[in-house]
């Protein structure tokens, strides 16, 4: 029984990677109602942005992790000003523009390899000392411990904006009817563009922390854009609370589930657990 507490401490940690990938996925999906595939892209940005004024550059960190994550919101900001807004007003549909996330996911990490190869990097060189602490019998280190408060720190900040500003009023306004909202007076595409921006650097956040904890490769994002996903429907699609618990569910049971048998059966572990939800409950925990 000794694991135990290690399985437990590692359900947390992916939980809260799995986390920041739903909230800015809900995020953006709640104002959007399309499926942005380049959402996981946008941890890859933000992991190689670091990787490039810190180790290559020799920046100093944590400058370098906030150019990440500001450079991660811009490149998601961009791709809503000068590829989905322009289908937007041309009315595409959502499979348009499913299409030309795809399109964009493609060609994005195809310059990241092309600008840093394909070989996997890592960020925690030029950490000092990473400091290990134990817990009931676990181990948990210093960045997983700054994950698992970023995930916290996020959900409540989301929910703080969403609720009280007029900002977060103006999301709910366009996630419920956008056409109304623009009856209203509502700029929404001015609004859209700010919800890519506030997504895409939350999924930066995790792609640089995912990056200190393990490593960074052009072809990350992919992997953690499924998981993400899979979360926000667990929890509920368009659900900040919802999100986060989808997000810890599906870590606890991706981590017992392996606990018996071979670590590669994880990812079939979590699709199973979105079978099982699409069937019978498929509006997530929340019921969003």
């Amino acid at each position: 029984m000794e694991i135990l507490p290690q399985l437990i401490l590692n359900s947390i940690i992916a939980g809260a990677i799995y986390a920041l990938i739903a909230l800015g996925f809900n995020l953006i999906y709640g104002a959007t109602k399309f499926f942005n595939l380049t959402h996981g892209v946008m941890a890859t940005v933000g992991g190689y942005a670091v990787f490039y004024f810190a180790k290559t550059l020799g920046w100093d960190l944590y400058l370098a992790v906030i150019i990440g994550i500001l450079i991660a919101g811009l490149a998601g900001y961009g791709l809503d000003k000068f590829v989905y807004l322009p289908l937007r007003k041309r009315k595409a549909s959502n499979m348009v523009l499913l299409v030309a996330s795809l399109g964009a996911v493609t060609a994005i990490q195809a310059i990241i390899a092309i600008l840093f190869t394909s070989q996997f990097q890592t960020l925690s060189g030029n950490m000092s000392t990473q400091k290990i602490y134990e817990i009931a019998g676990g181990v948990i280190t210093q960045t997983q411990v700054v994950i698992l408060i970023s995930g916290i720190a996020i959900m409540v900040g989301l929910a703080l904006l969403l609720k009280y500003t007029s900002f977060g009023k103006a999301i709910k306004a366009i996630s419920d009817d956008e056409e109304m909202a623009k009856i209203v007076g509502i700029n929404t595409n001015k609004i859209i563009g700010f919800v890519f921006f506030i997504g895409s650097a939350i999924a930066g956040l995790a792609g640089i922390l995912v990056g200190f904890d393990t490593g960074i490769e052009p072809t990350m994002g992919f992997g953690l854009l499924l998981k993400g996903v899979i979360a926000a429907i667990v929890g509920g699609v368009g659900s900040i609370y919802g999100g986060v618990l989808g997000a810890f569910l599906l870590g606890f049971v991706e981590n017992f589930g392996i606990w018996k048998i071979s670590g590669e059966w994880k990812d079939a572990i979590a699709f199973g657990l979105l079978i099982v939800f699409l069937i019978f409950r498929p509006r997530g925990i929340m019921n969003k």
